[in-house]
């Protein structure tokens, strides 16, 4: 789920290093005003490198916060969300092997690998219990993460995941793989632009014009070795389970989907919250399947809102929550 990508001109640290920001002692007052820390590391993985980026202004109100993006996200892609989430902890976002500045993943490794990778990071920053974030394909390795490493989880939200990739989007990418190797960039902009975003007639879609820009913009500015990682991520969506029906913890977990959206829509995102044993499901108004980008103060109030066991219900933009699955003891 491409969004935009704002650059750091931070200068990663070395695996030895790696660690959380401090927690503020100084007193500072709640809601001040302040600027987040950012601290990056370099890791390495199964022999490759990648990179994890840390920002922290708050106190520890929640565990760290990890967002896994989609496959067009980097570690920058949430930047614009974090002024509402640091206050509250230490937001950690991963450009994992095969994605963003880190080395190039052949499509033979696959979503178990990813979740491994997800859980080097939590363990390598010494964290016993992590938040999680997933959108999109981050959904899937969010998912495989949890039932992997229950142990490392406290809550879980997936955002625009299904347990299934639609047939059409499959078929679709056995198309775009061929156009990504031949390097014709500009209509796959064109088609995965017009994929992401719901068609005229759906329902009204904040900002839609200008995400589609965007979104069309930042795939069609890829240099060659952005467009080799695309094709690799394409040939690994084909050789790989998306879902795996093996059993998820029930921790507190939440589904959640754009009121419009076309490419993983409501009901896929029930179904999906349905195989989870203590979940729930909402929608999010006037928004398709990138709903993080469309509605980020209100996206990032309803993370905010779950990570810290706030209230869901009322919410000015979104759907009432529905429950599935037997709930957690109060």
């Amino acid at each position: 789920m491409p969004t935009d990508a704002i650059t750091s001109s931070r200068t990663p640290t070395a695996d030895a290093a790696a660690s959380l920001p401090a927690q503020p002692t100084d007193g500072t007052a709640a809601g001040a005003e302040r600027h987040a820390e950012i601290v990056e590391h370099d890791l390495t993985f199964g022999g490759f490198r990648y990179t994890c980026r840390i920002a922290r202004q708050g106190r520890l109100d929640t565990e760290p916060i990890v967002i896994l993006g989609g496959s067009s996200q980097d570690r920058h892609s949430w930047q614009r969300h974090e002024k509402w989430l640091t206050p509250l902890s230490s937001v950690i976002t991963i450009d994992l092997p095969g994605y963003g500045t880190a080395d190039f993943l052949p499509a033979k490794y696959g979503v178990d690998f990813l979740a491994a990778a997800v859980r080097h990071v939590v363990q390598e920053l010494r964290i016993p219990r992590v938040n999680l974030v997933a959108a999109c394909y981050g959904g899937a390795i969010g998912v495989r993460f949890a039932q992997h490493y229950p142990h490392l989880l406290a809550r879980m939200m997936l955002v625009g995941m299904t347990t299934v990739i639609p047939a059409d989007y499959a078929v679709a990418m056995e198309r775009w793989d061929g156009m990504i190797r031949r390097g014709e960039t500009e209509p796959i902009a064109r088609e995965l632009a017009d994929r992401f975003m719901s068609p005229p007639g759906t329902g009204h879609v904040r900002k839609k014009a200008a995400v589609a820009r965007l979104v069309y913009q930042q795939i069609a500015a890829q240099n060659p070795e952005q467009l080799r990682m695309s094709a690799e991520h394409n040939s690994r969506l084909m050789r790989h389970e998306w879902y795996r029906p093996e059993p998820t913890p029930a921790i507190p977990s939440l589904v959640v989907t754009g009121e419009h959206d076309t490419l993983t829509t409501p009901a896929m995102g029930r179904t999906m919250a349905a195989c989870l044993p203590a979940a729930r499901f909402m929608t999010i108004e006037e928004t398709d399947h990138l709903a993080p980008v469309e509605r980020i103060a209100d996206f990032a109030d309803l993370m905010a809102r779950f990570c810290t066991d706030r209230p869901l219900e009322g919410l000015p933009y979104a759907a009432e929550p529905e429950v599935f699955g037997a709930p957690l003891p109060a």
